[in-house]
């Protein structure tokens, strides 16, 4: 298979790490050919906690999918989170150089957009246009070829830690890897459960990972807001583990196969088995209490969500409603209780827009996984994505990075 035909995601949760591997067919499909899943050892909340567990995570997960896929992974592309994300909106404006807007134009309205005060300890991880105005003429996507005097850019900012990043990199690099882009990750998993239709109308994705939460709300086609908040999915398995008295190991299980958010859609009659801690026998009780345990924490969840959406310009702009993803999203109840709460219609978010392993990764758990697959395969057919985004923006930090890096390890 050739090498440009070849794209492979890596999801880097607090729970779990993922590695799919997809090919780039003739028509422009990716078709997923290998998929692994191993624990998160050495993450919590998106943030590396201990290098040496999440570089053996990283390689059982990569020597899975390979196996799967038949084929060897030179290089990635990863996902980042974590409630270091910020982001903001900017403006740049330039005169046209000729008389026709050219590549070299719109790169340079970016560049000004991006020329804004950031700490030094922050590094710029995208920069999406938003729309482009050129002589007063506003709602352009687009504007190569077209005339033109002056152009303007709005551009969505997004920011994170170097720190961060500098040891996602380090983790990657090695397990023996080279890191072709990182990605936001509720940007990723926009790609693979989001219909074009609703980011145009305006839609707030709410992706539920083990340790945090990504907000990410989209209007006329473009990511508008991102927000992170720092509770997932471990939450509700602490919370069990808590309420029931069990092992969190247990507490986990039990949420996978009997958990539900809303407790009204129980049946008062129905009871599970509970492994007790200490050596102790299993106990009986009713399911109910589980989900009453549960309950409170998801109605937290999306009752922040919805208050740092209510802050925005386009909390009454989503047409489309609310698309809840991630591994937290197989929850039983949990659309309908997050309709109560956001007063919009809901959806789960399952990953689309590909073939192949579709059984293996038709999941809400694999969003960012799929998303990083389509993400690249955007960025290695699409002129215009290119411009301004992740792959040129990295480049820099990553080059500082080879300079850091150095003397500790070797980059080829």
């Amino acid at each position: 298979m050739a090498k440009e035909t070849m794209v492979a995601g890596l999801d880097l949760g607090s729970t779990k790490i993922a590695a799919i591997i997809g090919e780039v067919t003739d028509d422009g499909n990716v078709k997923v050919i290998g998929v692994g899943c191993t624990p998160s050892n050495g993450l919590r909340k998106g943030i590396v906690i201990t290098l040496e567990d999440t570089v053996e995570s990283i390689r059982n997960a990569i020597t899975e999918a390979e196996h799967m896929a038949g084929l060897k992974v030179s290089s990635v592309v990863a996902g980042i989170a974590g409630d270091h994300i910020r982001s903001m909106e900017s403006k740049g404006v330039i005169a046209v150089s000729g008389n026709e807007i050219t590549e070299l134009d719109i790169n340079r309205v970016i560049e000004q957009a991006k020329a804004v005060s950031i700490p030094a300890e922050r590094e710029i991880i995208h920069a999406l246009p938003q729309e482009f105005i050129v002589d007063q003429q506003r709602g352009i996507k687009d504007p190569l070829g077209m005339s033109g005097v002056r152009l303007e850019s709005t551009v969505h900012i997004v920011t994170g830690a170097v720190t961060s990043a500098k040891n996602i990199y380090k983790s990657i690099e090695r397990a023996g890897l080279k890191v072709r882009d990182l990605v936001l990750q509720p940007l990723a998993s926009s790609y693979a459960v989001l219909d074009p239709e609703e980011t145009e109308l305006g839609v707030a994705l709410i992706d539920i990972g083990g340790g945090t939460t990504d907000i990410a709300i989209f209007h006329e086609g473009s990511l508008k807001y991102t927000h992170v908040i720092g509770l997932g999915g471990v939450n509700l398995t602490n919370d069990i583990a808590i309420g029931l008295r069990t092992p969190r190991a247990h507490a986990e299980k039990i949420k996978l196969r009997y958990g539900c958010a809303m407790s009204s859609l129980v049946d008062d009659e129905e009871r599970i088995r509970v492994p007790s801690v200490g050596g102790r026998g299993e106990r009986e009780v009713p399911r109910r209490l589980l989900c009453e345990i549960m309950e409170p924490r998801v109605e937290e969840i999306f009752s922040i969500a919805e208050r740092e959406v209510r802050k925005t310009d386009y909390a009454d702009l989503l047409a489309a409603g609310v698309v809840v993803t991630g591994g937290t999203a197989n929850l039983e109840g949990l659309a309908q209780l997050a309709e109560t709460i956001f007063d919009l219609p809901v959806r789960t978010g399952i990953p689309g827009n590909i073939s192949g392993l579709t059984d293996a990764v038709r999941n809400p758990i694999h969003a960012t996984g799929v998303g990083l697959l389509l993400y690249a395969k955007k960025h290695m057919t699409d002129r215009f994505s290119k411009i301004g985004d992740g792959a040129s923006l990295w480049y820099g930090i990553w080059n500082r990075m080879k300079n850091w890096f150095s003397e500790t390890f070797l980059i080829g």
